[in-house]
């Protein structure tokens, strides 16, 4: 098959195609050919060794000290089952699906296999291979940061700080599902699109400061990672939260005692990777309460491209690759 390698760090220009031997399906995997798949921001991270401040040493350490461990990089698909093993039940030969393979990467790939348990799941009804593809590193993410960390309630007001990208976007919608006033940050250019989306209010980063506009919100959750708990404590309510979906090894430390001595919430961190999430994120996608928003589409072979796009922080929601052509 053919796969987008990663030998070592550096630009876009790194990613080659190659043919590398087609994976094998064990007693409890299966076999998905892939039809579509993202470049997200955390695949150009990895990439370019671009890591949150403080982590440089221990993701080298984690992923490879010279260059991704696991070289075929990619954390969500969509596309239709190839094979199952043996001892699959859940899944047949001709199902279409998504899936997220998170740290495990490995989805820019023409063929990927995946545990029966994984996190994956039937495609939504009514969801094209490239929006099924989209849905799960954004929408995880904020899921897990409204929902799990900052238990988001019907009627408090929420700022998403970076609401035009991937993260930003799925957070946008699934605040507004969840019965939140919203206002998004972003640039003026993507102002109509954070509206469309959902945003009852939309901030200029370029032409205003939210956190010294004399606003509050009940949750500020910073998808871009260039808010500190110091600049954005006076714009909280009374136990206000600041979720940091993106935040530096100072400020995860410093997060607890921030959180103990202020009686706000600072919480931040990877989001876990379950089943449960991308199942719920198919039953809002079919009722039309979750849409994942799409930059730009890439054939395979111009996979250095869709790095490129990404590197380039002028995307909106997902960067999506294409492999081939299913309808």
């Amino acid at each position: 098959m053919k796969a987008a390698v990663c030998k070592a760090y550096g630009g876009p220009d790194v990613v080659q195609l190659l043919d590398v031997p087609d994976p094998v399906a064990k007693p409890d995997e299966v076999l998905i050919r892939v039809v579509a798949t993202t470049v997200s921001s955390g695949d150009a991270r990895v990439r370019g060794a671009r890591f949150p401040s403080g982590f440089s040493l221990l993701a080298r350490l984690f992923l490879g000290l010279t260059g991704p461990r696991n070289q075929i990089l990619g954390t969500e698909l969509s596309g239709v089952v190839e094979a199952v093993g043996a001892n699959v039940t859940r899944y047949r030969p001709g199902d279409q699906v998504f899936a997220f393979s998170g740290a495990g990467m490995g989805c820019h790939a023409e063929l990927k296999v995946m545990p029966e348990d994984g996190v994956m799941a039937l495609m939504p009804a009514g969801v094209t291979f490239e929006e099924a593809a989209a849905i799960s590193f954004g929408g995880t993410t904020a899921l897990h940061f409204l929902r799990d960390i900052g238990k988001l309630q019907r009627g408090e007001r929420v700022l998403v700080n970076g609401a035009s990208g991937a993260v930003g976007s799925a957070a946008v919608q699934l605040a507004r599902h969840f019965g939140a006033h919203v206002t998004g940050v972003c640039s003026s250019a993507n102002t109509d699109l954070v509206r469309a989306i959902g945003a009852d209010a939309v901030i200029d980063y370029k032409a205003a400061d939210f956190a010294r506009s004399g606003t509050r919100w009940d949750i500020i959750l910073d998808a871009v990672g260039n808010v500190s708990f110091v600049h954005c404590r006076n714009a909280l309510n009374k136990n206000g939260r600041l979720l940091l979906a993106v935040g530096g090894l100072g400020d995860l430390l410093k997060a607890p005692f921030q959180s103990m001595t202020s009686g706000l919430k600072v919480a931040g961190g990877p989001a876990p990777e379950r089943v449960a999430d991308i199942v719920e994120l198919k039953s809002l996608c079919e009722i039309g309460a979750y849409n994942p928003v799409i930059d730009s589409r890439f054939a395979f072979d111009r996979i250095s491209d869709a790095h490129a796009r990404v590197d380039s922080e002028r995307k909106v929601g997902s960067v999506v690759v294409t492999m081939r052509d299913v309808r």
